[in-house]
């Protein structure tokens, strides 16, 4: 008796749906404000740099070990290898920025394609393979409008998309930012879904002003350490693969987009709808970051990482988390049900 009192009086498992989605909120605004209050002006220092990249890590390594916890779980309703899918697309999203966020702040480079490009490429895989699992075995009945609604979403979003990927910044004039003898490049076109520095690769950024207030930026801080030379090498081999990685990058982008709203429509109103519109909009912001950074690079001279709408990155990592905790919590509360009856 009295130890079955001490189980219900124990203590509650921290990782409650409702916790999970209390810090994700938190962790959210967080951001928000940092990259608000930070963002502002042309040469950010490299402190907000390593800031934005640990807002963004963090949410996809939780939503990575949350999927694999959905996995794990024999109760789970949407199916086990969803969320495996799911989860190696948070995994592989995490490992590639953090292998780009050290080729851009470690070695100060901008390059057409690195290391972390090949990660990039499995986090479009898994997802999309996670989520095209969660799709098929519902009957999509849709209803015309909502057929509607999907065909628009696409229509947009490939509109979108090929008017960036047409488009050429040519013309623009470019802002001289160092001596002619040492000219610092436009914006790199990188062909990642992720930042990059405005560096030419193997060169260095122009020397900081002798003043020893002055902030140094993150591609000034990044630029005073030379790269090795197998960098350089590995970058020169993987660029002619910039060009059809770019269009890989923006084709997923308008297939996750189509699922996503694909997603949202059928599961609405269901038991389990908070889960899938919360991966839903997880998509949604991952392609407004995405769209804006390939705007960015393309149109912005002597772009720096940081700005504002990069945030969504943070928002999509957020909102994979938490719809991967909505639907543990909602199928462990299933199966209770069940056994109780």
């Amino acid at each position: 008796m009295s130890s079955s009192v001490e189980k219900s009086s124990g203590a509650q498992p921290t990782l409650t749906g409702s916790n999970i989605v209390y810090a994700g909120i938190a962790w959210a605004v967080a951001a928000l404000l940092f990259f608000l209050w930070f963002s502002i002006g042309d040469d950010r220092p490299f402190w907000y740099q390593i800031g934005t990249y640990i807002f963004e890590q963090l949410p996809f390594l939780g939503a990575a070990l949350l999927c694999y916890r959905n996995f794990g779980s024999p109760q789970i309703a949407s199916g086990r290898n969803v969320w495996w899918g799911i989860g190696l697309g948070m995994l592989s999203f995490f490992l590639g920025n953090l292998l780009f966020g050290w080729w851009e702040m470690g070695w100060g480079l901008s390059p057409e394609v690195s290391l972390g490009d090949f990660f990039f490429i499995f986090f479009y895989l898994f997802l999309g393979w996670g989520m095209i699992l969660a799709v098929l075995p519902r009957r999509l009945n849709l209803e015309l409008w909502q057929w509607g609604v999907v065909g628009a979403i696409g229509a947009v979003g490939i509109a979108l998309a090929a008017g960036l990927a047409l488009s050429s910044p040519k013309g623009i004039p470019e802002t001289p930012v160092a001596p002619a003898t040492e000219q610092v490049s436009p914006a790199a076109k990188t062909a990642t879904a992720k930042k990059a520095p405005v560096l030419t690769p193997g060169k260095t950024a122009p020397p900081v002003a002798d003043n020893p207030t002055t902030k140094k930026s993150a591609v000034a801080v990044a630029s005073e350490k030379q790269p090795p030379q197998w960098v350089l090498s590995l970058e020169k081999q993987l660029e002619p693969l910039a060009k059809p990685l770019n269009l890989f990058y923006i084709v997923c982008d308008v297939v996750l987009l189509i699922i996503a709203a694909t997603l949202l429509l059928a599961f609405w109103g269901g038991r389990f709808a908070q889960s899938w519109r919360m991966i839903a909009a997880a998509a949604f912001a991952h392609y407004i970051a995405d769209m804006w950074f390939k705007f960015a690079e393309e149109h912005i001279t002597d772009y720096q990482s940081g700005f504002i709408l990069e945030v969504f990155w943070v928002f999509s990592g957020v909102l994979f988390a938490i719809g991967a905790a909505l639907e543990y919590e909602t199928s462990n509360r299933k199966s209770k049900r069940k056994s109780r009856a």
